[in-house]
Order: structure tokens, then C-alpha cells, then sequence
């Protein structure tokens, strides 16, 4: 029969979400990553015993076969590390996230949703890995633990030094991200800046903590950027924060700025009565949709005319920034929809910041860097090229462009 009644339902399983994600492609690694760890702890028991030779008594033999165990987010190999003592007496490794002959995780289903971000710290790893292998996480020790977050804030330490001179960069996204998640006294904030190469790729460029967003700490990071080799971008987009800018004119001072509308319209927002924005938003909406900068001129007139008598600190917040606003127009039309907010950091960064306002306790700033670096780790891979990527060669040769259109030859001095 060609018809048929029956509705397929998608299984819940399938739902995607970026920690998910994360769970699935790096649970291997964790697992192995973290018997590792507990190898070495046991290594260190035997660090000054010596055999009649004078040889370490206890070395590493190598791995047992490997093993698939099945979990929530779907079968684990696992190889666990072996030890040989040279002394006759019997040492045997036992993983305490592996034991002999298991081979299924116990209640792994409530793993999924909060493993990475619970399992961060190291009083709620034990009980995060528990809930992913089952009780036999009991015996992981704090010094485990403790080694296991290190390899993560090792790795992120190695990319913070990664050169960025062997690409030019063309447009960068910067945001202050505030978690719910605190330091000591302080509400934790993230600095971070994305860019574009001249292959319409996007990467992370930097991940830091700062005070707050001020200008100092922004200065911090860009300076870093730059001794790693990033070159002045075209165009630097980002929300209102003064301490952003101020930075960028320091260090940049070629860069030119494009403030983020979904930021900018907020703010408007906020200084007008609930039953107005609505209203008010379809008038913001019609300014940076205008195909044309005289266009989005005339209807950003209008705005700051129909408003500023009434809600004058709304139509003040607007007209400040109207330089900033508009500068997109003198880029592609085909980059528009990319350059005209923040949101490649605020998407990737929803994830973290709806799990953080779930977790009460207090982490430290090296946890909350650890999460977020591999969070974005997880979400860079899928990102897509930027769409019409082959117009950013010509933003790099200085080619002048006109309401997205270009207009003249490219200036040889820009390239």
C-alpha cells in the first residue's frame, strides 16, 4: 500500500545539544584519559622502590585487549594500562572506571544533560563518572580527579599559544559572556573573540577571564592576539561595552566598528514601556533591514523623531551609535546577515549559560575556562564556511563597496 496511517515520532535520543555532542565524541578520550590518571597514581606509590639492579620495581606492560563498554551515549572502547612488577611481588592495576569483565555502564541515562558541566569540579566529578560507569567511580580519588581536570587546562593553555600569523583574519565577533556560575565573591566573565580567515573559516581566537569588561582586560586580550599574529581586521563587531572599543582603537586602530544590532535593539528596548516595544522593534527592525544606507538614514530619523519626546533616553541610546551601526553597509551585502550582530558567540555560549544558572555552587576560574574552552572546541568543527567567502578577498585588497555593492577597483596599498 502506498498510504499508511503511521507517524514516525522522533526518538528522544536523537536530540542534539552541544554538551551532547561533546558527551559522544570526546567520551573515549575522557575514559581513557582518566584511567591514565589512575595509573599514574598508582605508579607513584612504587616512584622510589627500586629492584636488586637498581630498576624502577613496577613499570608500565603495555594494555589489555580492548573492550567496548555500553553506556547511554552508545558503546565505549575502553583499553585499560597494565603494570609488571620486576620484584615478584604482585602488583595488578585495577580501574576503578573499568573494573575486569564489565561491560555496561550503569544508570549512564542521567549522564547526558549535566556530566560535563557537573563533572567539572573535582568534589562532583566522582559522582558525575559514577553516574556514567556506575558505582564502581566510587574509588576514584580526589588526586585522580585532580589530574584529569589538569589535562584539560593543559590542553587549553597549549591553544592559547597557537600563532595565528599563518592566516589573514577578515572580520572578529568579541563578547563578555556572564555565567551564573561564581569565583570566590565574583560573578564569572568570559572575553571572547571569534574570527574569520580569508577562507571564510570561523575559529576562536581567544577564551579569557576578565574584570568584568573593562577596558584594561580587553586590552589584555587583544594585545595577546596580536603577539600571536593576528592581523588588523577589517571589521570588529561586538555590543556596546566601552571597554571593548577603547581597546580596539589602542591596538587596532584600522579596525572599523559594527555594533550588534540584537545587542543595540535591547538596549533601546528596555528604556520604553512593555506595550511599546513591540511596536518599537518593528521600527528598529526596518532600519537595519534597509537595503540602503540612505534608506536605513530616513527610517533611523523617523525612530529617534517619533520617539525621543516621550522615551528620550531610548532614542538617545540609538542615535549614539548611529556611525557603528550602519558601517556594514560598506562591506558585501552576501556578509550582512554575519556582520551584523554577535551572534556566532552568543549561540555557542546559550548552551553554558543556561546549564551554569542551574549549578549553585562556586567554581574557579580555571573550571569555568576548562568548560568553556571545550564547549567551543565541540562547536567549531560544525560551524559553516561564511556565506560569500569569496568576496573576502577583495574586503583584504581594500576593494570599496556601496550599500553591499561593490563600487571601485581594490587599492594594492590594503592587500
Amino acid at each position: 500500500m502506498d498510504e499508511s496511517n503511521v507517524v514516525q515520532i522522533q526518538r528522544p535520543e536523537i536530540f542534539e545539544d552541544p554538551l551532547t555532542q561533546m558527551l559522544r565524541q570526546n567520551a573515549r578520550q575522557l575514559l581513557q584519559k582518566a584511567m591514565e590518571a589512575e595509573i599514574a597514581e598508582l605508579m607513584a606509590v612504587y616512584d622510589d622502590k627500586t629492584d636488586q639492579q637498581g630498576r624502577l620495581a613496577v613499570v608500565r606492560n603495555g594494555y589489555q585487549p580492548e573492550r567496548d563498554i555500553l553506556t547511554g551515549i552508545g558503546p565505549v572502547t575502553a583499553k585499560v594500562p597494565k603494570v609488571r612488577s620486576r620484584t615478584g611481588e604482585p602488583v595488578v592495576f585495577h580501574s576503578a572506571l573499568v573494573p575486569p569483565y564489565v561491560r555496561k555502564a550503569k544508570s549512564v541515562e542521567a549522564a547526558i544533560p549535566w556530566l560535563y558541566l557537573k563533572g567539572i569540579s573535582t568534589g562532583q566529578m566522582r559522582s558525575a563518572l559514577e553516574v556514567l560507569v556506575g558505582p564502581e567511580a566510587r574509588g576514584l580519588s580526589p588526586a585522580v580527579v585532580s589530574r584529569l581536570k589538569q589535562v584539560w587546562l593543559d590542553e587549553y593553555h597549549a591553544w592559547r599559544q597557537e600563532k595565528l600569523d599563518q592566516q589573514r583574519w577578515v572580520y572578529i565577533w568579541a563578547d563578555g559572556i556572564y555565567s551564573g556560575l561564581r569565583a570566590e565573591s565574583q560573578k564569572l566573565c568570559l572575553l571572547v573573540v571569534i574570527g574569520v580567515n580569508d577562507r571564510g573559516e570561523k575559529h576562536f581566537l581567544a577564551i579569557e577571564d576578565g574584570v568584568r569588561e573593562s577596558t584594561q582586560s580587553w586590552r589584555e586580550v587583544l594585545l595577546d592576539l596580536k603577539g600571536r599574529g593576528l592581523n588588523a581586521p577589517a571589521l570588529a563587531v561586538g555590543d556596546g561595552a566601552l571597554g571593548f572599543w577603547s581597546a580596539l582603537d589602542e591596538i587596532f586602530p584600522a579596525t572599523r566598528h559594527q555594533r550588534c544590532w540584537k545587542h543595540k535593539t535591547a538596549n533601546v528596548l528596555n528604556y520604553m514601556p512593555k506595550n511599546t516595544q513591540p511596536k518599537a522593534k518593528a521600527h528598529i527592525h526596518e532600519i537595519w533591514m534597509a537595503e540602503t544606507r540612505d534608506d536605513a538614514e530616513k527610517a533611523f530619523n523617523l525612530f529617534v523623531e517619533m520617539y525621543q519626546d516621550k522615551y528620550p533616553k531610548a532614542a538617545s541610546c540609538l542615535a549614539k551609535d548611529r556611525e557603528a551601526l550602519l558601517a556594514f553597509y560598506d562591506f558585501p551585502a552576501v556578509h550582512w546577515q554575519h556582520i551584523r550582530t554577535t551572534n556566532p558567540i552568543e549561540s555557542t555560549f546559550s548552551t553554558i549559560r543556561h546549564r551554569s544558572r542551574q549549578t549553585k555552587g562556586c567554581v574557579t576560574r580555571q573550571t569555568m575556562l576548562s568548560l568553556a574552552y571545550k564547549l567551543a572546541m565541540s562547536a567549531e568543527p560544525k560551524w559553516r564556511k561564511l556565506r560569500g567567502f569569496d568576496h573576502l578577498a577583495k574586503v583584504i585588497t581594500g576593494v570599496k563597496f556601496k550599500d553591499g555593492i561593490e563600487t571601485q577597483e581594490p587599492d594594492r596599498s590594503a592587500a
